[in-house]
């Protein structure tokens, strides 16, 4: 009698050993970590992402933004948290650029994270201060190249999606003009407003109510066609063919995280993407939901990352 507890013992240890990482996971509050500063799209997707996501869990998500070094220090961070499925990152085209753009990075980006799900995805408006005496694509285009040099465009930062917006529309259209770097796109959006920098790319959604009050005026948009929110606008495309920009957002974890937990998280958020309420929200803000499988995302990572390397090289731009 005294032997078959000890015999159950030595039969269940090998279940319990293999049992999956998933059936005791959440065991505390997950953590997302946006390597952006407060307010930007990341930030609001993250935010919005956090509810549906501790439903579906039984636990808190807490969102910590972690900015600087162009979305290196929180990346940095997730990358370096324990792979439990804890600690999530949303991240942007701003890191497959970097793949280029920063080649000492501290960490690698398929190598050292783990794709989980796609975001959404928005394109964005190309603005002017109301002093620059242009209207259109083309007429922004003949200022420039009559004075190659003299105007200046601000971005968010170096390698932000608008920022090579702006360097790949340079190029295309063969003009010059001096970048000028922000620590985020509301110093930069004030920068333009303020007529202290002249020119930008930026959200359509933030920029369409100061087009609508003149503080700015609106020159085109950066979709493939125009945009339901600006269908005043013509494309850029429609002066550039083949021009086209966006920023998407997605979600990865550290490398090591348990299959089961990825796929999991997967499933939650496409659900919540999949949401009627959720395609209206976004399309509040310019976005459409993007929602993909495991494979799929990570296919589409080492697509953007061949393609920001190529605009990167044709535009020259450096970090």
């Amino acid at each position: 009698m005294l032997r078959r507890p000890l015999l159950f013992g030595a039969l269940a240890a090998p279940w319990l050993a293999t049992a999956s990482p998933a059936q005791s996971w959440p065991q505390r509050p997950l953590r997302i970590v946006v390597p952006f500063g407060l307010g930007g799209s990341a930030d609001i997707a993250a935010r919005a992402m956090a509810e549906p996501l501790a439903a579906a869990l039984g636990q808190p998500v807490v969102v910590e933004n972690r900015p600087g070094a162009g979305a290196v220090i929180g990346t940095d961070v997730v990358a370096k948290s324990a792979p439990d499925g804890h600690t999530l990152l949303v991240m942007s085209n701003t890191h497959t650029a970097n793949e280029t753009l920063l080649p000492n990075r501290p960490y690698r980006l398929m190598r050292d994270l783990a794709p989980v799900a796609a975001i959404n995805i928005a394109h964005h408006v190309l603005v002017v201060h109301p002093s620059i005496p242009a209207t259109t694509p083309q007429e922004l285009i003949a200022l420039l190249r009559a004075h190659p040099g003299r105007y200046d465009y601000a971005s968010s930062g170096p390698g932000t999606p608008y920022h090579i917006a702006g360097e790949v529309f340079l190029a295309m259209a063969g003009v010059q003009a001096t970048h000028v770097p922000f620590r985020g796109s509301n110093e930069a959006r004030t920068a333009v407003i303020s007529g202290q920098v002249p020119i930008m790319f930026d959200a359509i959604p933030t920029m369409r109510e100061q087009i609508a009050a003149g503080r700015v005026r609106g020159i085109a948009t950066t979709g493939p066609t125009r945009s339901p929110l600006l269908p005043e606008l013509p494309a850029l495309a429609e002066a550039l063919p083949g021009y086209e920009a966006s920023i998407w957002l997605g979600v990865m974890a550290p490398a090591g995280t348990p299959a089961e937990i990825i796929q999991r998280l997967n499933a939650e958020i496409n659900r919540w993407l999949r949401l009627p309420a959720t395609a209206e929200a976004m399309a509040r803000g310019g976005a459409q939901p993007m929602p993909m499988t495991v494979a799929e995302f990570t296919e589409f990572l080492h697509r953007d990352i061949a393609r920001q390397a190529e605009w990167i090289r044709m535009a020259r731009i450096t970090a």
